[in-house]
């Protein structure tokens, strides 16, 4: 069960780091933020970026083998990453109506191999 918590918590802590990350550029496009200062764009990203943390930390004691979870630290990063570009891949398409491509299906098979890999003994 903490393997399925910890990787809840990552989308989660994930799906807020993105919308910090990338959800201003969108509100840009829409017209809503377009007049703000830079510094306040900052300001209401942290704010968001905030919540991440807040998911971000108990996902990786949980999911840490120091603590008693079933991730090494090296497993983790993976797990992290893997879920970032998947995370950020149904933003884009979803938020941005962006297009996937075959390269892109490329890359993804290449982030699976990446997380066969560093669960090998």
């Amino acid at each position: 069960m903490r393997a399925l918590y910890t990787i809840l918590l990552l989308v989660v802590s994930n799906i807020f780091m993105t919308i910090a990350w990338y959800g201003h550029l969108k509100l840009q496009a829409m017209k809503v933020t377009s007049s703000w200062p830079l510094i306040a764009v900052i300001v209401v990203s942290w704010g968001i970026a905030f919540f991440e943390y807040c998911v971000q930390v108990p996902a990786n004691r949980i999911g840490f083998s120091g603590n008693g979870g079933p991730f090494n630290l090296m497993q983790l990063k993976v797990i992290q990453e893997v879920l970032t570009l998947i995370v950020f891949t149904v933003f884009s398409v979803i938020v941005f109506h962006g297009q996937l491509y075959w390269n892109h299906a490329v890359a993804f098979v290449c982030l699976i191999l990446a997380v066969y890999f560093v669960f090998l003994k």
